[in-house]
């Protein structure tokens, strides 16, 4: 395996004629915060899709901690310890704010839902605690739909963290939040991966957010990954700005 977490050789997928991702290659090396960038379309998230088992690759291959993990299920992805949240919060809107945690730490362990209501203190702690590093104890006993969209995220984050991953997948964190709501969940964020060690790929309209956040960067048009560099780099790449940050001449 080496200093690589998760590799993509030459993967692309096409829908109806279009390519939505055009033989891209990538690698993820543990410890890192990389951002994926690029015009809506460019196939940011159905990159995301491909390298959690979401959709399967017409070619190529997936490979994490060395092992090939294409065509998997998104759920055996997930107990291997590759964690991803999506732009709008998937949560279980009638359960309880901890009762959506909890179902996560009891899938991590391969137990049923059903024993849910009979949760034991072990998976109660659990749900707890990770309630917790993300600032939402005080509302676990709400049920979930009443939550805010900034607290929604927080839960899911909670959610992504039941499994302990080694990577964390994030589509678009910040999406639809007003500004003190993305700078505490940049902290946040930041936080929560500097003590876990966690490495973090992510999707981000929001270049403020991409440079507070990311280490390096991979800009994406039209399936393929046209530019990679630090943030300083790529502020300074004519072709990203002319393709994404909207250059002036």
């Amino acid at each position: 395996m080496g200093d690589t977490l998760l590799e993509a050789q030459g993967v692309s997928k096409t829908f109806g004629g279009v390519r939505a991702v055009d033989q891209v290659t990538l690698t993820l090396s543990p410890g890192e915060c990389r951002a994926l960038i690029g015009p809506n379309g460019a196939g940011k998230t159905t990159l995301f899709h491909l390298l959690t088992g979401t959709l399967p690759p017409d070619t190529g291959k997936i490979l994490f901690r060395g092992e090939n993990i294409t065509g998997l299920s998104p759920h055996r992805i997930w107990r291997k310890g590759l964690s991803r949240t999506f732009q709008f919060p998937e949560i279980f809107l009638h359960l309880s704010v901890l009762e959506n945690v909890q179902v996560a730490c009891l899938s991590r362990a391969r137990q049923s839902f059903r024993l849910l209501p009979q949760a034991t203190t072990r998976w109660r702690q659990k749900g707890e605690a990770l309630l917790a590093e993300v600032g939402l104890l005080d509302q676990a006993e709400k049920t979930a739909g009443v939550l805010p969209f900034g607290d929604l995220k927080r839960l899911e984050l909670a959610i992504a963290l039941a499994n302990d991953p080694l990577l964390l997948l994030l589509d678009e964190p910040t999406a639809g939040l007003a500004p003190q709501e993305r700078g505490a969940l940049i902290r946040l964020i930041r936080t929560i991966t500097e003590e876990r060690e966690i490495t973090v790929f992510f999707t981000e309209h929001d270049m403020d957010v991409v440079f507070a956040l990311a280490q390096s960067i991979l800009v994406m048009h039209q399936g393929q990954i046209v530019a990679r560099g630090n943030p300083e780099e790529i502020r300074q790449n004519a072709e990203v700005r002319r393709i994404y940050l909207g250059s002036r001449r």
